[in-house]
């Protein structure tokens, strides 16, 4: 695709709801990395976005199927049947979270799956909150109990779990097992939970002294970009996508 890309934020504080047929997104908790000091520290927290699949307070008996389930396939698409949650921010944000949880009526033990974008503290520092969910962190997926099942995820293979939701692979900023969550049709387009393929938007002058594999981040940037209307990054304001093509 030739032309130019633009972004600009959303309006509005957390809980940011975009509302979807199949799926709904929430941003519970925006992300943040703010300099501090002369040294070259920085406070920072990674955003939260629950996802919430249409009826599924009516879905029981999640956590059961999913200990049963032989196959990463089938496992991912029974977890994705209940909430979802898309990082967990740092451990000092979880009465934040909890309590944004419950705002939109998710008790932790309704959470079915967790989608860890990358390993960094600040990205999956409450996953001790849903010990009955199944995690998919990085590349490693876990059920209940810890056990573990191997999957085929790769650049050219995303793992679906149900009409319009996929992980896909984005490599970069934390190395090449970065995963970014992409959720299609809600009323805003597909919504893409990047974690920090993207600090923030505009962060063309920052990213690639974070990244572990620039060229590898470059891509995904362009892929995620190539396809989403609504980006959550890492640290900063969901961003809308307007692509001119020339």
């Amino acid at each position: 695709m030739s032309g130019t890309v633009r972004t600009e934020p959303l309006r509005g504080k957390p809980p940011l709801l975009m509302p979807g047929g199949p799926y709904s997104v929430v941003v519970l908790l925006q992300g943040y990395a703010e300099p501090e000091g002369a040294n070259g520290a920085v406070h920072a927290d990674g955003s939260v976005t629950l996802v919430l699949p249409r009826d599924w307070a009516l879905v029981s008996s999640h956590q059961e199927r999913l200990c049963g389930c032989d196959q990463a396939k089938t496992a991912l698409e029974e977890a994705a049947r209940g909430p979802i949650v898309v990082d967990t921010g740092g451990p000092w944000a979880r009465e934040a979270l909890l309590g944004a949880l419950a705002g939109q009526g998710v008790a932790p033990g309704d959470v079915t799956l967790v989608v860890g974008t990358h390993g960094h503290s600040d990205h999956i520092g409450n996953l001790g909150l849903f010990p009955g969910a199944a995690l998919l962190v990085s590349h490693d997926l876990c059920l209940p109990g810890g056990r573990y099942l191997p999957h085929e995820l790769n650049e050219e293979r995303p793992l679906r779990l149900g009409p319009g939701l996929e992980v896909w692979a984005t490599p970069g900023h934390g190395g090449q097992r970065d995963v970014s969550l992409v959720v299609a049709g809600t009323t805003l387009g597909t919504v893409i939970v990047a974690g920090d393929v993207f600090e923030r938007s505009g962060d063309e002058d920052s990213w690639q002294a974070l990244s572990e594999d620039p060229v590898a981040q470059e891509r995904s940037r362009k892929r995620v970009l190539s396809l989403a209307d609504v980006v959550v990054p890492g640290h900063g304001a969901p961003f809308s996508v307007a692509r001119e093509v020339s």
